[in-house]
């Protein structure tokens, strides 16, 4: 039997798994802007946090710290416009503090673990691995409305361990001088690639496995009109 559309290609001789582990926080606002902060302390890439941004109108900003960083995420999922800008995280206890130029304030608080994300908590050693993603992908889909495996851009192929899950309790944004408004759910989803976050608005500790069909990271960055500069 041929492989379903959703299958993963076969490894190449020049693909590479690419590991990132950390958490991915999805949040709503509302104002209608959704954000996507990605933590990741253990990347192939050295340590860094990027945030994916959807406006109401559907227009997609990624903010970066590096020009390399950048290249390998615009070249994942998709954007109309991305900035190379710091990206700065604080933790302190349950609140997050996250801070882009004069671009983005953005903090929010942690909630406590709940059953799923105890369930995750305790078998993260197996809920980690690719093969754990890809038997739950249904399940994912059809509980939380989020998928744990799937194509990504520049041949790629992504998928999602889940380790942990905590719900968010509070949040405040402030992008471009403009206040987003309170926490509210992540509604519509995201279209930065083929996965996206809960409708709920939560953080995931995560390791995401891509697998590179070569090594050639990255493509061209879309670029940034000269209004937003």
């Amino acid at each position: 039997m041929p492989p379903g559309p959703d299958a993963p290609p076969p490894p190449a001789r020049d693909s590479v798994d690419l590991r990132f582990d950390g958490w991915i926080t999805g949040i709503g606002t509302s104002s209608g802007t959704r954000l996507v902060l990605g933590h990741w302390p253990r990347t192939p890439f050295g340590p860094f946090s990027d945030v994916m941004l959807e406006r109401p109108d559907g227009h997609r900003t990624l903010l970066a710290p590096t020009r390399e960083v950048a290249d390998f995420i615009a070249g994942t999922y998709a954007f109309d416009e991305v900035r190379v800008v710091p990206v700065g995280v604080r933790v302190a206890g349950d609140r997050w503090t996250v801070t882009s130029g004069p671009l983005l304030d953005l903090c929010f608080t942690v909630g406590r673990r709940g059953a799923l994300g105890t369930l995750l908590h305790l078998a993260a050693p197996v809920t980690s691995r690719p093969a754990f993603a890809a038997l739950t992908d249904p399940v994912a889909r059809l509980l939380m409305g989020v998928r744990t495996r799937g194509s990504a851009g520049n041949g790629r192929y992504e998928w999602y361990g889940a380790r942990d899950l905590h719900r968010l309790t509070a949040a405040t944004a402030n992008f471009e001088g403009r206040d987003l408004g309170g926490l509210a759910p992540v509604d519509p989803p995201v279209r930065f690639g083929f996965g996206s976050t809960p409708r709920t608005p939560c953080q995931v500790r995560v390791t995401t496995t891509v697998r590179d069909p070569g090594p050639t990271y990255g493509a061209p960055i879309p670029p940034t009109p000269p209004s937003a500069r």
